[in-house]
């Protein structure tokens, strides 16, 4: 079959439009700031969990000592939902567009946070996993929402840069909410005041979405011609008579699919591990007390920024420059992505608790560096199926994010195992090793498996799915 659409390398040139800043920059920065929000309310509990514990709180501030055993137990909470809303929220946002349904799981989210405390104090532990259940299944239509509107807003020649550029805001929200955490959890606002505050802000980022935000550029009533068409440079057309049937066996036969998946499950094991687990590390290990702790915690995630603001620029030069085709970018990238933290996580199992700036470099070198893989396989569903990127993210994400299920309850599954406490540094060189495994091992995959061209099953109509349900895409094996 052949694909409905030029190579980049082929079409002429459109030059960008010469009003510096345009509809597509205020969508940019929308989707920036969502992930800001999205993160700082999935992630504000692996540090607010410390104080929410405490057995010595500030003069006033309610805490729960006795829920210290269930720490990891609600930590995995939010995951339970997360997982199940990824694949439908693609089919979703590809159907009806992602607008609404992206607005209404970022407000039913905030209000959870609001009711976090609420519902801790009325029903106990179980009160705080009910609302971290329910902001999971929120945010599974986030990802997948997002991927569709990168694919619908973004220029190929500014895929890398822009998709990494709007991911790259989940770990600027987790620097930005630890520290805030580590002030109110030692102040006598307490720990609670945090989960108002997010959820406030996520209502008001719902109202500016609401009113400046589109499903397309085609959608966009005020979006000049000259920007419309610098979008879709380098761009698949995309059907317009009628909905493109999800190509399921097709999908399930692809070897770049895949070698995303696979990935995914791997980075996203050890990138959970590294988030929910570094604020006990530094509490149980390192001994820095919580507002020491909130800063050290947040600082891998503010270099994992800044490295992301130099990275994907680069990523986006080797493919339009033609140094490296997109397949090869993509792979050069994840590789940074995967194996220096990998690296790094290793180094720690050698390095004591003593050593407290030695760890928290190599802590910030794991985390810091993974920011490639936004360049890498995270992108890569764009690449391989813009009609169906929205799908793609939702099942490689739902299903990798298992990992995140299962990353913080293998603390627990140690501890009982090897008879270890959260205070003794062979456990964490377990968790350290598991982790450098699943980095590598998944890493090496992707850059056998994966690819940077369109595959033929993206462009399937209802009449070839009908009648060649079997028909193989042919690979190209672009490396």
């Amino acid at each position: 079959m052949k694909l409905e659409m030029d190579s980049f390398d082929d079409r002429e040139k459109v030059q960008p439009p010469k009003q510096f800043f345009g509809k597509r920059h205020v969508q940019y920065l929308l989707l920036f700031s969502v992930t800001v929000i999205a993160y700082g309310l999935r992630n504000i509990l692996n540090l607010a969990v410390i104080p929410m514990v405490s057995e010595t709180p500030p003069e006033g501030v309610v805490t729960y000592p006795h829920w210290s055993d269930k720490k990891n137990v609600i930590l995995s909470s939010f995951f339970w939902g997360y997982v199940l809303t990824q694949i439908p929220a693609g089919q979703i946002a590809e159907r009806y567009g992602p607008k609404r349904f992206l607005a209404a799981a970022i407000m039913i989210c905030s209000v959870f946070s609001l009711l976090i405390p609420v519902f801790g104090a009325w029903f106990g532990y179980a009160g705080v996993m009910i609302c971290r259940i329910v902001q999971g299944l929120m945010q599974g239509f986030i990802f997948p929402s997002i991927h569709h509107l990168i694919s619908a807003w973004v220029p190929l020649s500014n895929r890398a840069k822009i998709a990494g550029f709007v991911y790259a805001g989940g770990p600027l929200g987790t620097v930005m909410v630890m520290p805030i955490a580590g002030y109110f959890s030692d102040s006598r606002m307490g720990w609670q005041t945090v989960f108002y505050l997010l959820g406030g802000v996520g209502l008001v980022w719902v109202a500016m979405f609401l009113i400046c935000g589109s499903d397309s550029p085609t959608h966009h009533k005020t979006i000049t011609k000259e920007e419309l068409r610098f979008i879709q440079d380098g761009a698949p057309p995309k059907k317009k008579t009628e909905k493109l049937p999800t190509p399921w066996k097709e999908i399930l036969k692809s070897k770049p699919f895949w070698a995303i998946l696979i990935c995914h499950f791997g980075d996203l094991w050890g990138f959970w591990t590294m988030l929910t687990e570094i604020p006990t590390y530094m509490d149980k290990i390192l001994k820095f007390d919580i507002k020491s702790n909130s800063t050290l915690s947040a600082l891998p995630y503010l270099v994992y920024w800044l490295l992301n603001l130099v990275m994907s620029p680069i990523a986006d030069y080797l493919i339009t420059k033609k140094i490296a085709s997109v397949g090869a970018s993509r792979k050069i990238f994840n590789s940074i992505g995967v194996f220096i933290p990998a690296i790094a996580l290793l180094a720690l199992c050698f390095i004591g608790p003593e050593q407290r700036i030695l760890t928290v470099f190599m802590l910030v070198i794991a985390v810091g560096f993974n920011t490639a893989i936004l360049m890498g396989f995270h992108v890569n569903h764009i690449d391989i199926a813009p009609n169906h990127s929205g799908t793609l993210m939702g099942i490689t994400n739902a299903i990798s994010n298992v990992a995140a299920i299962l990353a913080p309850l293998a603390v627990d599954v140690f501890k009982a195992v090897g008879g270890y406490e959260e205070t003794d540094k062979q456990l964490w060189n377990v968790v350290f090793i598991t982790a450098t495994v699943l980095f590598s091992t998944t890493g090496m995959f992707y850059n056998l498996a994966a690819s940077g061209e369109v595959q033929p099953w993206n462009d399937l109509s209802v009449k070839e799915t009908e009648e060649n349900p079997e028909k193989k895409p042919m690979y190209n094996g672009d490396s």
